[in-house]
């Protein structure tokens, strides 16, 4: 039996995620993970290869690293966010298509993402697509607690008083799309090209064809434009 896809008709508000969802991980990601890294071996006094191990086992069961070492080695969370994202933002363009189709998407637009909004305001700045978005909902608004974790949604949607049956959200990770779809939001996974430049674990390349995965997409601007027939 095939599964019912919802449509965007009735969509008022659009929920994006940030990295590797507005724009290719590949531009900013490798500083980041490097980052990380670093700050897992000198946290925990272990060798680069022990800590890469670390990062990526916290990655995938507590949503992000940070939040495993908060949970089993008592991480002050301010002092690795402010290290991680100490990043160089150059790489990222100007993105004039995505500005335009995500200016004619009627209703809301608001940004919910797992890093801070100093990174994600630097990142729709270099991207000139700031002015488009009403808020960024950050880690530090979800109290810490990344997707896919069901009480980030929750205080997300009730901070920006959002009707799920009446949103859209987009991600590149099909299991933090689970949640919202069970809330009642239309869903579409990114898979934005440059893909072989990151180094994805296998299960973050999964889940394209779950039943909480409405669409798919490798070019957000043209399936934008189409979603509302622009």
């Amino acid at each position: 039996m095939d599964k019912k896809v919802r449509g965007f008709d009735n969509v008022e508000t659009w929920v994006f995620d940030l990295d590797n969802t507005l724009y290719p991980h590949h531009l900013l990601w490798q500083q980041v993970n490097d980052r990380i890294r670093d700050y897992v071996a000198e946290f925990l006094k272990v060798t680069h290869d022990e800590a890469f191990k670390v990062q990526k086992d916290y990655y995938l069961r507590y949503g992000t690293t940070m939040r495993g070492l908060m949970t089993e080695h008592g991480l002050d969370p301010d002092a690795y966010l402010d290290y991680v994202h100490k990043i160089d933002h150059s790489p990222l363009e100007p993105n004039p298509a995505l500005g335009a189709a995500i200016e004619k998407l009627p209703g809301r637009k608001l940004i919910l993402t797992n890093g801070t909004v100093a990174h994600a305001d630097a990142v729709l700045k270099r991207l000139e697509i700031d002015h488009h978005f009403e808020d960024v909902f950050d880690i530090i608004a979800a109290n810490l607690e990344p997707k896919p974790s069901k009480s980030a949604y929750d205080l997300f949607l009730a901070r920006h008083g959002v009707d799920p049956l009446k949103a859209a959200m987009f991600e590149d990770l099909a299991r933090n799309l689970e949640v919202p779809h069970a809330l009642g939001m239309t869903t579409v996974l990114i898979v934005p090209e440059g893909q072989r430049e990151v180094f994805r674990e296998s299960w973050e390349m999964e889940g394209r064809g779950e039943p909480h995965v409405d669409h798919v997409t490798d070019d957000l601007a043209g399936f934008l434009k189409q979603a509302v027939g622009k």
